[in-house]
C-alpha cells in the first residue's frame, strides 16, 4: 500500500467550491498515478479552520468516489499559514512510485513537485554528480536524465565503426545516421544504440575517453543538446554533465557545480571500475581524469565550466547523503 498525498485551495467557503476543488484534486491524482477508483482504500481530508460550509468527505462521496472509506478533520488555527486549503491522503491498494499532487495555491508547498521543475548538475568526472542527481530525481521522484550517457553511445559506435576520432568529418557523418534512444524501464534509464541495450557497455574507461572526444565537435553537442532539451521542455527531471547550466538548459531552476579533488576522484572512479569487474592502476586512471578535465575544459564549444548562477559544492570531503543535503537545501531555501 502507497500513500498519495494533494492539496489545494478555494477562493471562498461555499460548498460549490469545495465541491469543485475535491472533484478536481482526486480526478488529478488518479490520473497522474494511473489508479483505479477501486484501488483507493481509504482517502483522509483536512481543511484549514477557515472552511466551514461543507466536508470534503462528502464532496468526494458525491465526486463518485464512493468505495473507498472516507473521513474529514479540520486543522487547529496556526498564524501564517496557507488559508482555505484542504489536504489530502489518498491510500491505494498498488505498488507504486506515489506522485504527489499540489493544486491552485497549495502550489506553494510543494514548488519541488507541484510545479516542473529542471535541476542541472554540472562538474568533471567524478565528482559525483551522477550519484548525487539520481539520488535527488529519486527523492523529488522526478525523472534523471544521463546526459553522458548519450555522448557515450556515440563514442561506442564510433569506436565500433573504427571510426578516426580526430577526424571531425567523419565522426559527424557517422554521428548523422546514428539511432539513439533513451528509455525508462522500471525507474532506470537505459540507452540504446540502433536498437540494442549498451547501457553497461558504454560505461568502461575506453569509452569515457572516447566521450570526452568526440563531444567537443559542435555537431554531436548540438544534436545531442537538442534531445536533452526536448526532453527536459515536457517534465521536470535532474540533468547532469559538463554543460548543462552553461548551454543545454541555461534557463534551469537550479544549478550546482560540484567538483573534488583529482585524488578523490580517481578513487572513487577506481572503486566504481573494480565493483564491475574491471582492473584498474590508480595512477593512471589519475592521470586520465586529469587530462580529461583539460579536454573538456578546453574544447570549443560548451566547454565544462561553473555557470555563473551554479552553486559550487566540493565533494572531496562529503558522504553522499551529506551532498544530497546540502544540495536540497539549496532547493528549499529559493522555492
Amino acid at each position: 500500500m502507497v500513500v498519495i498525498r494533494g492539496a489545494t485551495t478555494i477562493n471562498e467557503d461555499t460548498p460549490d467550491e469545495i465541491r469543485a476543488a475535491v472533484k478536481e484534486l482526486l480526478e488529478q491524482i488518479e490520473l497522474r498515478n494511473m489508479i483505479a477508483r477501486d484501488e483507493i482504500v481509504s482517502i483522509v481530508f483536512s481543511s484549514t479552520s477557515d472552511i466551514h460550509s461543507y466536508y470534503p468527505a462528502k464532496a468526494a462521496r458525491e465526486a463518485g468516489f464512493e468505495g473507498a472509506s472516507l473521513f474529514s478533520a479540520q486543522e487547529p488555527e496556526i498564524d501564517g499559514s496557507l488559508k482555505l486549503c484542504i489536504r489530502t491522503m489518498l491510500f491505494v491498494e498498488k505498488n507504486i512510485q506515489p506522485k504527489h499532487l499540489y493544486l491552485r495555491g497549495a502550489k506553494v508547498l510543494r514548488k519541488d513537485i507541484a510545479e516542473k521543475i529542471n535541476v542541472a548538475i554540472d562538474g568533471p568526472a567524478g565528482s559525483g554528480k551522477s550519484t548525487i542527481a539520481k539520488a535527488l530525481a529519486n527523492d523529488y521522484k522526478i525523472l534523471y536524465l544521463d546526459t553522458g550517457a548519450m555522448y557515450r553511445a556515440c563514442a561506442l559506435k564510433a569506436l565500433e565503426k573504427g571510426i578516426d576520432l580526430s577526424s571531425e568529418c567523419e565522426v559527424e557523418e557517422l554521428i548523422r545516421h546514428l539511432t539513439l534512444e533513451v528509455k525508462y524501464e522500471e525507474g532506470t534509464q537505459k540507452t540504446y544504440l540502433d536498437g540494442a541495450d549498451v547501457s553497461d557497455k558504454i560505461r568502461t574507461p575506453e569509452i569515457s575517453m572516447a566521450a570526452s572526444t568526440v563531444s567537443r565537435y559542435p555537431f554531436v553537442r548540438l544534436k545531442m543538446a537538442e534531445k536533452q532539451r526536448e526532453i527536459a521542455s515536457g517534465i521536470s527531471c535532474v540533468l547532469d554533465g559538463r554543460d548543462i547550466g552553461t548551454f543545454v538548459l541555461p534557463t534551469a531552476d537550479f544549478k550546482f557545480f560540484l567538483t573534488a579533488s583529482p585524488e578523490v576522484r580517481a578513487e572513487r572512479r577506481k572503486r566504481e571500475l573494480e565493483s564491475k569487474g574491471y582492473t584498474v592502476d590508480f595512477e593512471q586512471l589519475k592521470e586520465e581524469i586529469v587530462r580529461r578535465d583539460q579536454q573538456d575544459m578546453n574544447r570549443a564549444i560548451a566547454p565544462l565550466k561553473q555557470a555563473e548562477d551554479a552553486i559550487l559544492i566540493d565533494t572531496s570531503a562529503m558522504t553522499i547523503e551529506e551532498v544530497l543535503q546540502a544540495i536540497k537545501k539549496k532547493i528549499q531555501e529559493k522555492i
